[in-house]
């Protein structure tokens, strides 16, 4: 997983700062990926096998300060450790690198198409994905795929992730009161998941359909003389 030689002796993540004490500088960064984590919950809500991190170090060397990507997506892990949760991502101890990295461009340039592009591509992070929606000129969502040791843009809105089993794209919403653009995911055929909200939506006009069905049986019967209410 790692290429170089780690200390044999190693701290835990609990002796780990869990912050590089960085505020975020723009709302985006946490309501973007919290998003997509609110809708892995529902999706993935029976699966114990994966993590997303928010705002959350990920540590590669002990005698390093870690990366901290707006949200990171990792599979074959556990989801909890303890009612504690964790503090960070310490890679010795997770022994798996994660699968996605996602920014969120704000207004201060961090690096994202540079440095931090590097940085991910010799973790070997399959899927770099950056979103910009101050981009004019050029595409607000890019995915880049690692292949051979470099990413590769991937085309398409969504793009598909077969290693992840969605796709991720994005589109006009509402999240959290706001109408804009988000990320989202989507299943195959290109059709995105429902956020929480519209789940919540769903699930109450699928009540209501059920509701007048059940009142319509029920006017039926009486019109034949049969009593609903007693029915047995």
């Amino acid at each position: 997983m790692l290429e170089y030689n780690l200390p044999k002796y190693l701290p835990s993540a609990e002796e780990l700062p869990d912050s590089d004490e960085t505020p975020v500088d723009n709302e985006l960064q946490e309501l973007i990926p919290g998003l997509l984590k609110a809708i892995l919950l529902i999706l993935w809500a029976e699966r114990m096998d994966w993590f997303f991190g928010i705002d959350m170090g990920i540590y590669y060397h002990p005698d390093q300060p870690p990366i901290v990507p707006d949200g990171f997506l990792s599979l074959g892990v556990e989801r909890f450790y303890d009612e504690e949760l964790r503090p960070s991502y310490v890679l010795w101890d997770e022994k798996i690198v994660p699968t996605l990295v996602l920014e969120v461009v704000s207004q201060t340039y961090r690096k994202e198409y540079t440095t931090k592009l590097n940085e991910y591509a010799d973790l070997g992070i399959l899927y770099y994905v950056i979103y910009s929606s101050r981009r004019r000129r050029k595409p607000r969502l890019e995915v880049h795929k690692l292949i051979n040791s470099k990413y590769e843009l991937q085309a398409g809105n969504p793009v598909w992730l077969p290693e992840i089993g969605l796709g991720i794209g994005c589109d006009r919403g509402n999240y959290s009161g706001v109408t804009r653009e988000w990320l989202y995911w989507y299943d195959l055929s290109g059709k995105r998941y429902p956020t929480p909200q519209e789940q919540i939506k769903l699930v109450q006009k699928r009540a209501e359909v059920a509701e007048q069905r059940a009142q319509q049986m029920a006017q039926k019967l009486r019109s034949l003389g049969i009593d609903p209410d007693h029915f047995d």
